[in-house]
This record gives C-alpha cells, structure tokens and sequence, in this order.
C-alpha cells in the first residue's frame, strides 16, 4: 500500500521508519538512502508550495484591505 506523504509531519514518520528498518536489518541503507533523498525533495517541494499559498493569501487579504479603505 502506497502511504500518503501530504505533510511535514508524515515526512518524518516516513523517514524515523527508514532508518528503524535499516537499523533492524530489514531494509537495505542504500534503498533508505534513495528514499530519504526522494523524502528530501518531497519536503522541499511541499514547503515551498505551503509558502506559495501563504503568500496569496496574504495578497488576498492586502488586496481586501485595500478596496475596504477605498469604499
């Protein structure tokens, strides 16, 4: 089963599992290593888009603001 990896939170669960895999043995560290840097650029992106929606939002509400001064 696929996981769902939408948030930071499900980031770290996912890579605290690749490492206790590794350590028991049951999980090469070369495929860990490929999925922490896949998880890596996972995290990168979901910050980014997380910042992306701050920053309209922000706009949106400088952007009501704005036409509540002019009225």
């Amino acid at each position: 089963m696929a996981r769902r990896l939408k948030t930071l939170t499900d980031l770290r669960r996912y890579v605290a599992d690749l490492i206790n895999r590794v350590e028991a043995g049951k999980l090469d560290p070369s495929v860990a290593g490929r999925l922490g840097y896949l998880a890596n650029t996972l995290k990168g992106i979901i910050e980014g888009s997380d910042l992306e929606k701050r920053v309209a939002d922000l706009e949106e509400a400088l952007l009501k603001n704005k036409k509540r001064k002019v009225c």
